[in-house]
């Protein structure tokens, strides 16, 4: 029988049973049926058989996300079936991933490594209470021993994914600067402005003189000494002022005209002229800038290093699981 046939049916009457769909208010000779499945055989590994009830733990969480991105009945279909076909093939990954680690009879977890994740869980998950963890145990139909070997070798796994990683994690400077060189465009970056502010709103009785006049006096103050952030924390009136009136890096697009065309007017320390609207008076401040054009190699090479650790570690991952699968016993059904 093929997977997707047998599977579907079963998951849906096991996550009935979760809580996930609506239940009957009796069982029928239907749902027996399914629930039968539930225990039915999706592939085997090595000596590890995995069942639907398996895969169903792992795809229960998921559900949700899916349900809510999903355009329609059609759609989410397709995606659980993919769901499905991801979750049956990371579970017998982890059974090889596993037996690469206990090929090597020299490696071993420490007791004390299991027993410390085991009442880390306790504490998070049962609120330390023994007797909540134990209930849940027998809810799962799985004994303290079984429970002890799937968190060893849950540990197992991500030692295991973490050395592979650990492995890709080294960029020879020739390959960053071939990425550079052959990528430009991708490093380009519009015009930039790091941003102070100080806004006077406009309040009942102020006029545009008004507020123009109170704009230049503030002007005159930096200009006789007195730091803009410490201006800001003083006059504006904006949500930033306990910063110093400090935006961060911004864009040309992020800006409406009014305030674009004087922000990227300015230099690096330079003020602007108080700019007047309905809203109020406005003083922007460039702490620093960045002009249009292809960022330099240095500014990007932590970036680029990070592109291709991510390339590096996914392909050699891939690579590495493409062996342990061939040289593995695996069995769909």
């Amino acid at each position: 029988m093929t997977l997707r046939r047998s599977l579907t049916p079963a998951l849906f009457a096991t996550l009935a049973a979760t809580g996930f769909c609506a239940q009957p208010s009796a069982p029928t000779a239907g749902d027996n049926l399914n629930l039968r499945y539930a225990n039915g055989i999706v592939a085997v590994a090595e000596d590890k058989i995995i069942t639907v009830a398996d895969v169903s733990r792992e795809i229960t969480p998921l559900l949700a996300g899916i349900g809510k991105d999903a355009r329609n009945q059609q759609d989410y279909d397709a995606r659980v079936e993919a769901l499905q076909d991801s979750v049956i093939q990371e579970l017998i990954d982890r059974v090889l991933i596993i037996k690469e680690f206990k090929k090597d009879e020299k490696k071993h977890i420490p007791e004390a490594i299991v027993d410390t994740e085991i009442a880390r869980m306790q504490s998070d998950q049962f609120d330390n209470d023994r007797s909540k963890f134990l209930a849940y145990l027998r809810s799962r139909g799985t004994t303290l021993r079984e429970f002890r070997k799937e968190q060893e070798d849950e540990i197992i796994y991500r030692y295991m994914q973490g050395q592979q990683r650990k492995s890709q994690s080294v960029v020879s400077p020739v390959k960053i600067e071939t990425f550079y060189n052959e990528n430009k465009d991708r490093f380009y970056r519009e015009d930039e402005v790091h941003l102070r502010l100080i806004q006077l709103s406009r309040g009942e009785g102020d006029t545009d003189a008004s507020l123009l006049a109170a704009g230049n006096d503030i002007l005159a103050k930096l200009k006789a000494g007195q730091s803009f952030e410490d201006l800001a924390k003083e006059y504006s009136k904006d949500t930033r002022k306990s910063k110093g009136g400090d935006w961060g890096w911004l864009k040309r697009s992020d800006f409406k005209k009014e305030f674009s065309d004087p922000a990227f007017a300015l230099k690096k320390g330079e003020c602007s002229q108080p700019v007047v609207l309905p809203e109020g008076c406005f003083l922007l401040f460039a702490e620093d800038r960045k002009f249009a054009g292809i960022q330099p190699i240095d500014e990007v090479r932590d970036q680029i290093e990070r592109i291709l650790v991510t390339q590096m570690s996914r392909s050699g991952t891939e690579r590495w699981l493409e062996r342990l699968r061939r040289n593995g016993y695996v069995k769909h059904y």
